[in-house]
């Protein structure tokens, strides 16, 4: 398997990456390369891997961007489960978001906040009865 995996190799040409060629706002370029992937029509275009620390080690999974607002990326998650007691012990996190398809990932690090009361029940009240029943359990 070492030695597979040491071959595996794949030619990225698709473009280069010219500074001269990307908006001079980072948030408004990220909203074009996303529209650009969800184009593709992948399922689940908006999944990132959310990194958080917990005990000086990190630690990563994925989780669906659900809104680009205020200069910043949006995600929502139960306060009481592992990721958001570590958001709260520290709020310093990185995302990951990784588009194969175009040869592109983008690196976000930044401080997580939460959103207002407001914020949080319009959108679970968006969410399908069953994925409602399992966050409330």
């Amino acid at each position: 398997m070492k030695k597979e995996l040491q071959n595996a190799r794949e030619d990225y040409r698709q473009e280069v990456l010219e500074i001269s060629s990307v908006d001079k706002d980072p948030l408004e370029q990220f909203k074009l390369w996303l529209k650009e992937y969800q184009k593709i029509r992948i399922r689940d275009f908006n999944a990132m891997v959310l990194s958080t620390v917990n005990d000086n080690k990190p630690t990563s999974r994925v989780v669906l961007l659900k809104g680009i607002d205020k200069g910043g990326l949006e995600f929502y998650t139960n306060y009481t489960s592992n990721k958001g007691k570590e958001i709260a012990a520290n709020p310093h996190v990185s995302l990951n978001f990784y588009w194969p398809e175009l040869e592109r990932q983008v690196r976000v690090d930044g401080r997580a906040e939460k959103l207002t009361a407001a914020e949080s029940d319009e959108y679970f009240a968006t969410r399908p009865e069953e994925s409602k029943i399992g966050a409330w359990a």
